[in-house]
């Protein structure tokens, strides 16, 4: 983990309700919501690592 994210009273209050959605879209399986999400954020990080390759090569 690269850096700790503190959120503010509202925002975890928003974090708390996706989170809620994502494992209501998995029938109640939290496992299955976390393995999914961290799927999608491997996905995401590959992605954002592609994106700036190109320019660490440059540096």
């Amino acid at each position: 983990m690269d850096r700790i994210v503190t959120l503010n009273s509202r925002q975890e209050a928003a974090l708390q309700a996706h989170a809620e959605d994502f494992i209501a879209v998995h029938k109640g399986d939290v496992m299955k919501a976390l393995k999914e999400m961290i799927v999608l954020n491997g996905h995401l990080q590959e992605r954002l690592d592609a994106l700036s390759a190109p320019r660490r090569a440059s540096r």
